[in-house]
């Protein structure tokens, strides 16, 4: 939807005014290797998506904000002083968490009138949450705060938001691809200290491709938490003879040297996964920078076969995904994204074979599973900014 259909449904839900519209847009994000590695203080390789949230705003003169969606076309509104009494309501408390942090943070908030419109596919784990948060927190911030933004910032500002307010216990890697994004190129960031760079990503002649499983994932939850758990207990193994806090500081040698430490062969197996995953992350930064993007893809395979083999959180779905792309000529990688038993591959597909790709690995998909898989095709992006009306 372009932004002059957005403005004219703007004005016919909140009417004209005196105060100028303004527009922000935050993006979707996608990890492109490095699963399963933030809660373990390793390494993660997000990229910002050409997919979003964008919203319109403008300044009331009082304490209210309006919230209003182009998908639900529902009304919220909500007192400032009072936002803890809307934590439970059905859509806007992502929104309203956000404009709380800000004011704890202690930057001035007001009362506003604004319009979203999403277009991160919802249940495709591409964090429309982290787009929804990202937008407003530019948006509310700059509308009452002369200082440019510190999107570093912005980005802890979402996650408390979500996990304090919506009560949902994520790491920081979603918010920060969302606010940090950068057009072609991939987010290396160093969980354990925050460090991060931007690693140049051109696809070329090669596209993004994500694929759906469409699988319900009800055990994703339980799982997770059962392979912290794990890894929990692979680091106390470890740490009878080594001084780490967490996985993320062993290296592939050391962990070689020390493995024996742990004598549960299932722990072993998720330590060891952690542990090169980091070390394919790494590489990753390698490849890209020498323009070698078939050694990232062949990178990306090796990391959905760690996480199917040593870790285990692929399942028959995503693993039929997986497999089925790599038949598909033009495919140079391909793997699960996300916390598994259900979602998304992400897989870099050359512009030629697109077509090719959606239907063969679909038909196939189907006929080994009984579901349905979407595709998306998306580009490197921008995360957090304003967009001139």
């Amino acid at each position: 939807m372009k932004i002059e259909e957005l403005l004219k449904i703007f004005k016919e839900v909140y009417g004209e005014g005196k105060e100028p519209i303004r527009c922000f847009f935050s993006s979707g994000r996608v990890n492109l290797i490095g699963e399963h590695t933030d809660y373990n203080g390793g390494y993660v390789f997000p990229a910002a998506l050409n997919v979003g949230t964008t919203v319109l705003v403008r300044k009331r003169n009082d304490k209210k904000i309006c919230l209003y969606a182009t998908d639900l076309k529902e009304l919220v509104e909500a007192d400032i002083d009072k936002i803890d009494e809307y934590k439970n309501i059905r859509w806007g408390n992502y929104q309203l968490g956000v404009v709380k942090e800000l004011k704890e943070a202690g930057y001035e908030v007001g009362g506003l009138d604004m319009l979203f419109h999403d277009t991160v596919p919802h249940g495709a784990g591409l964090s429309s949450s982290a787009a929804i948060e990202c937008a407003t927190g530019i948006a509310v911030y700059s509308l009452f705060n002369s200082k440019p933004i510190d999107k570093v910032e912005l980005s802890f500002i979402c996650q408390r938001a979500e996990n304090r307010f919506v009560g949902v216990n994520c790491g920081i890697m979603d918010q920060f691809a969302s606010s940090l994004g950068k057009k072609d190129h991939a987010i290396f960031l160093n969980t354990r200290t925050m460090e991060y760079r931007y690693v140049p990503l051109k696809l070329g002649d090669y596209k993004i491709v994500i694929s759906n499983t469409n699988k319900k994932r009800s055990l994703a939850e339980s799982k997770y938490n059962e392979r912290r758990s794990q890894c929990e207990r692979g680091l106390e193994f470890l740490k009878r003879k080594l001084n780490i806090s967490c996985l993320g500081e062993l290296d592939v040698e050391t962990f070689e040297k020390y493995k024996n430490l742990i004598d549960d062969e299932i722990i072993l197996k998720r330590v060891r996964h952690v542990v090169y995953e980091d070390d394919r992350v790494l590489k990753s930064i390698d490849v890209l920078q020498k323009g070698d993007l078939e050694g990232f893809g062949k990178l990306m395979i090796q990391s959905h076969i760690s996480l199917r083999d040593d870790y285990e959180v692929t399942g028959f779905e995503l693993d039929t995904l997986f497999d089925e792309a790599l038949k598909v000529e033009g495919v140079i990688g391909s793997r699960m994204t996300g916390a598994g038993f259900g979602g998304c591959t992400v897989s870099i597909v050359h512009k030629d074979a697109i077509e090719e790709f959606a239907r063969k690995v679909g038909e196939n998909y189907h006929a080994k599973t009984g579901l349905v898989a979407d595709f998306y095709t998306f580009e490197i992006d921008d995360g957090a900014r304003e967009i001139e009306i």
